[in-house]
């Protein structure tokens, strides 16, 4: 797009070779850089930097002192043109900062749909947020973090690398979290421990009074009855036929590689 459009701020500084949808509104004294493509109906304030390779999809809005799409600090990235993806209907609060992938994982971060990223966030390389999420003031992602749809992570939330957080878990202020933690959970505290499920989150997302009874005492099983994860696993498992929703906590179980917050 020619950067004299009425809807891009003559001070923004476009390179030639970025992809602007026609609608998309940028602010002054932003920075886009190439191989950066933004899609239908985002917005982009003042004072942002984007690099590329990054693909960014519509309707986002990316508020202002935010760095999208920078090379991360990782010593081991050489240059290599790695990129970023992020889909649809995010809202990128103020200083927000996104870091690229690297080859030694997926080449890429990735940032779903629906999300809401508060100020001063932090995602590292190689992570994958889904959908829905809420990442509240300065919670921050190390390298290769992947947090499942609908979780909530509280300000100051500290996520060590590798770790997976599961589907609609909630981190309390300032969890310091070192281990994966399973869908559903609610975990707080440094280091961090499980507390409860996620109650209210589940009611807010319309699961039935029978579900959510049935995943607490999925939560009894897995952290209340001095069960090894293996005897656990055997005990929700045969809850499933009753609560189809405990297989998403049973994946994130059997997904982990770091162990479980306890």
């Amino acid at each position: 797009m020619d950067s004299t459009d009425s809807i891009i701020n003559s001070q923004a500084i476009i390179h030639p070779e970025a992809i602007i949808a026609d609608d998309v509104h940028v602010g002054p004294w932003t920075t886009i850089g190439a191989n950066v493509e933004i899609g239908s109906g985002c917005v982009i304030e003042s004072h942002v930097v984007i690099k590329g390779p990054a693909k960014i999809g519509r309707k986002n809005h990316i508020y202002q002192f935010s760095s999208v799409g920078e090379v991360t600090p990782d010593m081991k990235y050489q240059g290599e043109p790695t990129g970023l993806v992020i889909g649809d209907n995010n809202t990128i609060r103020e200083g927000v900062t996104i870091h690229r992938g690297t080859i030694q994982d997926r080449c890429e971060t990735i940032i779903g749909n629906s999300n809401l990223l508060m100020a001063y966030v932090h995602i590292g390389h190689d992570s994958i947020i889904g959908d829905h999420c809420i990442l509240v003031n300065n919670a921050a992602l190390a390298g290769h973090v992947t947090v499942g749809d609908w979780a909530v992570l509280g300000g100051f939330t500290l996520v060590h690398q590798y770790c997976l957080l599961g589907a609609h878990c909630f981190t309390g202020m300032g969890s310091a979290i070192g281990k994966d933690v399973p869908a559903f959970m609610t975990v707080a505290g440094n280091p961090a421990s499980a507390k409860s499920i996620n109650a209210e989150g589940l009611n807010r997302r319309n699961f039935s009074k029978t579900d959510i009874a049935t995943i607490n005492k999925a939560f009894k099983i897995l952290y209340r009855r001095g069960l090894t994860l293996n005897e656990a696993l055997v005990e929700l498992k045969k809850l499933v036929a009753i609560c189809q929703p405990l297989s998403m906590l049973i994946n994130s179980l059997e997904s982990s590689a770091r162990g479980i917050v306890r």
